[in-house]
């Protein structure tokens, strides 16, 4: 890996504990874990070599990553259970660190709290406020909710969103949409299309029915990505932001 990439990646040791498990047996149980950001929106875990529980068989493959250069392939092996090609080892400054694929495993565990889709990074917040602002929302020029008590989700990185009542929602124009999605901040969402006229929107409004311990203020309510409907707040009308969901 050069200079140039090595300055690129951002790599910190934490104090949490953490745990995984394949099959029901640990693989792993390490006390300083680290963060690598492999990309610019949420970092993974890394694994300290000694802290591993489980077998790494080298499975003659390599893989490239542009930011952190060429990797060496491994299956995880624990007590009869295989995980193919679920490893990865670096050279430095990560030679010492194991990256265990995510999804490959069975549970992560922060301390002893289980853990879903990805690590949170410690640079990102949640925060949920109740407002009486005015809040609208058009599509082709329908309103399809208005509401003076949104609560409002603060999350860095991201635009504003405004979570909504059900009561305050044109609940007529919902279609159910057997989207789902998982955020390590949040829990599970359920979505909904909409259709306004003759024409249907796909997932464009959320709703987390039992959501996170933290995010519990905004359990029961529905949000609109204001990247994709007309958002009007106290009259104004908000300009569409950019985001990854754009």
């Amino acid at each position: 890996m050069t200079e140039a990439q090595r300055d690129e990646v951002r790599v910190e040791t934490i104090q949490k504990r953490v745990r995984v498990y394949l099959g029901g047996h640990l693989v792993a149980d390490t006390v300083r874990p680290a963060l690598v950001w492999e990309n610019p929106y949420y970092p993974a875990y890394y694994i300290p070599v000694c802290d591993l529980r489980a077998k790494l068989e080298f499975d003659g493959s390599t893989r490239t990553s542009a930011r952190l250069g060429e990797a060496t392939e491994y299956n995880v092996v624990v007590d009869g259970t295989t995980a193919a090609g679920a490893a990865l080892r670096y050279a430095d400054p990560l030679h010492e660190l194991v990256r265990l694929d995510w999804d490959a495993m069975d549970e992560w565990f922060e301390e002893d709290e289980p853990i879903y889709v990805h690590p949170r990074s410690p640079y990102s917040r949640v925060d949920i406020l109740a407002s009486s602002r005015h809040i609208r929302v058009e599509i082709d020029g329908v309103t399809v909710a208005e509401s003076r008590s949104p609560r409002i989700l603060f999350e860095t990185g991201l635009p504003a969103r405004f979570y909504l009542p059900l009561t305050d929602i044109r609940m007529d124009l919902l279609r159910p949409s057997d989207t789902h999605t998982s955020c390590p901040y949040k829990g599970t969402a359920d979505y909904w299309n909409i259709r306004v006229g003759e024409t249907e929107y796909p997932d464009l409004v959320w709703i987390y029915r039992t959501p996170a311990p933290e995010s519990q203020k905004i359990a029961g309510l529905a949000c609109f990505y204001n990247e994709k409907v007309d958002l009007y707040v106290d009259g104004e009308l908000q300009e569409r932001p950019r985001s990854p969901f754009g």
